[in-house]
């Protein structure tokens, strides 16, 4: 299948139906259980709303899950998307076959590092679950995991801050509410 798409919408209806088929059997892990694939596709939206308009950068916003968390490769991603987007996707894939922690503070390293696209889809994906996580605490998880991921994250958007004023106003007023303080 040929990577070159010229219409904006079948770009995203592609990669959105990629993405579906990818985490098809995934769910979040809040109490009902929400399909999976409302997380990729609201975090492409809430970049959509802020006004990012760069094709690649709200695909690899729906597809940025699927290396990390489904049978996905990278060259896959090429092979359907191009090389800019899997550049992107890959900006944003964790390496699972490293410790959780050590994860999580390369996270925090290298989002400053990151290309303007990826910053973009870190601070949306982050959002997203900061959002989710004033609305409903995922299973198993106690408060303090809570606050610990709120500061965690602000460590990680902290690092992205620069490319989207929308996003990161939104961000401050929900560090505000739950941290007491805006991000430095």
């Amino acid at each position: 299948m040929s990577s070159e798409i010229t219409s904006v919408p079948l770009a995203l209806l592609r990669a959105a139906d990629f993405a579906a088929r990818k985490h098809r059997d995934q769910r979040r892990k809040d109490p009902v259980q929400t399909p999976y694939i409302n997380h990729p596709l609201g975090v492409a939206l809430l970049l959509a709303e802020s006004g990012v308009e760069d094709v690649a950068t709200l695909q690899a916003a729906v597809l940025h899950d699927t290396v990390e968390d489904t049978d996905t490769s990278l060259e896959e991603i090429e092979r359907e998307f191009g090389t800019l987007v899997r550049r992107i996707v890959d900006e944003c894939t964790d390496d699972k076959a490293l410790p959780k922690a050590e994860r999580k503070r390369l996270q925090i390293v290298n989002a400053p590092h990151k290309s303007n696209q990826a910053k973009h889809v870190k601070l949306a994906d982050k959002l997203y679950n900061l959002r989710d996580l004033q609305h409903a605490t995922p299973n198993g998880w106690t408060p303090e995991r809570v606050h610990e991921y709120f500061v965690w994250a602000r460590k990680v958007t902290d690092g992205c801050r620069g490319v989207n004023a929308s996003i990161e106003q939104q961000l401050d007023t929900i560090y505000a509410q739950v941290l007491g303080h805006v991000a430095s």
